[in-house]
């Protein structure tokens, strides 16, 4: 049987604007079989999702996207068919929420002594979790008419040298992988074509990546053109990684990057469902 997999998306438990409930619906409407929850820095929707899941009859894989500081830059890690009830990832998601609040906190006090008051009240407007992510300061700062869209708040205000930009202080790589991989889980590269790296940089990190255990790159994702694809599948090889797919999706508001709307891995990927760890995750879960 031939199954349609998103490996990556976004609920309201973190910067998404669709319930677990309603991503699940989503899913099964544009025709996904497997679905990977993976908000950033939390699992607080995985319950409801999974719940959500079984009564659509849809696959839900239990994930993360764990933010990660390497080489003075964020990168993402998504980890699949993780427990997150386990201790060392329970401890971790405290860990990079507790950066999270107080980041959120900082944000709003910077955007205030830049002038626009009230910023942090108005992004947990937007937060329906714990979590207050960069997106909804985003979406509060376009509701009050500093910026035309999403795009433009960051460019003007939350990058690196504008004013509400505060540095990560997250995960290392190494942080990162050690708690999915206790947690019984795949860890993969977060659309690696997102990232400012040079071919030295890059090799780098795709090493020391596949040396710390890493399962996978995202090789399709909904930021990804086509060239980025190619590229990435030929390194997943490079690297002896396997390929997965994900569209990154947060919500009907980016039609650019639709649940279940992606291309076939480019030829010679291994898929990670086709991965003698993904069988195992699965034969651990049953």
């Amino acid at each position: 049987m031939t199954y349609r997999f998103d490996l990556h998306t976004h609920s309201t438990a973190s910067d998404g604007t669709l319930s677990p409930t309603e991503l699940v619906a989503t899913a099964v409407e544009k025709g996904v079989d497997q679905l990977a929850l993976t908000d950033h820095d939390t699992t607080a929707g995985l319950d409801e999702a999974l719940t959500a899941a079984r009564a659509q009859g849809i696959g839900l894989i239990p994930g993360i996207e764990l933010s990660v500081s390497w080489a003075h830059q964020t990168l993402h890690v998504v980890g699949l068919h993780i427990d997150p009830t386990h201790p060392a990832m329970r401890g971790g998601i405290e860990t990079q929420l507790g950066f999270r609040r107080w980041r959120a906190e900082e944000i709003g006090r910077r955007l205030e002594k830049a002038g626009i008051a009230g910023a942090y009240a108005g992004a947990c407007q937007y937060a329906s979790g714990e979590l207050v992510g960069r997106t909804h300061f985003a979406r509060y700062l376009v509701e009050q008419g500093h910026a035309r869209d999403l795009k433009q708040v960051f460019k003007r205000y939350l990058v690196k040298g504008k004013p509400g930009h505060v540095p990560g202080e997250w995960a290392t790589l190494e942080q990162a992988l050690e708690w999915i991989q206790q947690a019984g889980g795949l860890a993969v590269i977060a659309h690696p074509a997102r990232y400012k790296l040079s071919a030295t940089r890059l090799r780098q990190l795709l090493g020391e990546f596949a040396g710390l255990g890493g399962a996978a790159l995202e090789v399709v994702s909904g930021s990804h053109s086509r060239d980025d694809m190619l590229r990435f599948g030929q390194l997943s090889q490079t690297w002896n990684l396997a390929a997965s797919s994900g569209s990154d999706y947060h919500g009907p508001e980016n039609p650019y990057r639709d649940i279940g709307r992606l291309p076939e891995l480019p030829p010679g990927c291994r898929p990670v469902w086709d991965s003698e760890a993904w069988a195992r995750c699965i034969g651990e879960a049953a």
